[in-house]
């Protein structure tokens, strides 16, 4: 039998997706058939987000106030949706929050915070949803990590745009998040509970982008010769939440154009 790419009757969840690459990957699964509940901090952000999604909100995207530094919260929204919906099937976990900056001068509480907004609240996410995936006997988590995760800065590119540096603390942790993934890949694995994760390479925002200069910087990184766009990410998120990648856990896929083959 041919495995199937859509997403029909799957009930997903996705921290951060009114956010700038988490909005395409929600568009995406809700296009291919999925029940997609944003969890986030602020319903406003969300409406916003998909303002121009009308017929999709309520219907096929959801939101439900989660803030993820939080286990009570994180609890009481994957309570409230599987006693709606009957089941959760895929938790993507891809919000993150950090501070700080620099190499030499950052504090204890800001590394301390960078890595609980980009890898502790994984761990979180992830411990909470296993008791809902080992009752319904099945369940994906597909983690978000980057680039930084796997290889360092190629630290000429910030030379002449220092305001982009990426801190040490947010490569630091999504490495962890790749090494939690193969983690509980391995441990849940007997339990038809599948553990991968999406590295994104140079998706920078809109924001990012007006400054030109430092955009063909990254560009001239990659393989590919460009920068990421957020639907170039979106399809590895429904591949990896459909019946098609059924026999895949415990790996990393890396959507960079390209940037660490070089």
């Amino acid at each position: 039998m041919i495995k199937k790419f859509d997403l029909n009757s799957k009930v997903i969840l996705i921290s951060g997706g009114y956010g700038f690459l988490g909005r395409a990957i929600t568009l995406s699964l809700s296009h291919h058939g999925a029940k997609v509940y944003v969890l986030g901090r602020s319903e406003k952000k969300f409406k916003e987000a998909f303002n121009d999604e009308n017929g999709l909100i309520n219907s096929s995207i959801n939101f439900f106030v989660c803030d993820v530094s939080s286990t009570e919260s994180i609890k009481q929204a994957f309570e409230s949706i599987d006693e709606k919906e009957g089941k959760i099937d895929v938790l993507i976990n891809n919000a993150f929050y950090s501070k700080g900056q620099s190499p030499e001068k950052m504090s204890d509480e800001d590394w301390s915070y960078g890595v609980d907004g980009s890898l502790n609240s994984v761990f979180r996410a992830i411990r909470e949803v296993i008791p809902y995936f080992k009752k319904n006997k099945s369940g994906k988590i597909i983690n978000v990590s980057s680039m930084y995760g796997v290889v360092a800065p190629q630290f000429d590119v910030y030379d002449e745009y220092p305001q982009f540096l990426n801190p040490p603390h947010y490569g630091a942790a999504k490495a962890g998040v790749i090494q939690i993934t193969k983690y509980y890949a391995s441990y849940l694995g007997k339990y038809n509970i599948k553990v991968n994760t999406v590295t994104p390479g140079p998706f920078p925002s809109d924001k990012v982008k007006e400054d030109k200069g430092f955009v063909k910087a990254l560009a001239e990184k990659t393989c590919l010769g460009r920068v990421g766009l957020p639907e170039d990410l979106a399809g590895c998120f429904v591949f990896l939440a459909s019946n098609a990648a059924d026999y895949i856990t415990g790996q990393n896929f890396v959507v960079d154009g390209g940037w660490t083959s070089k």
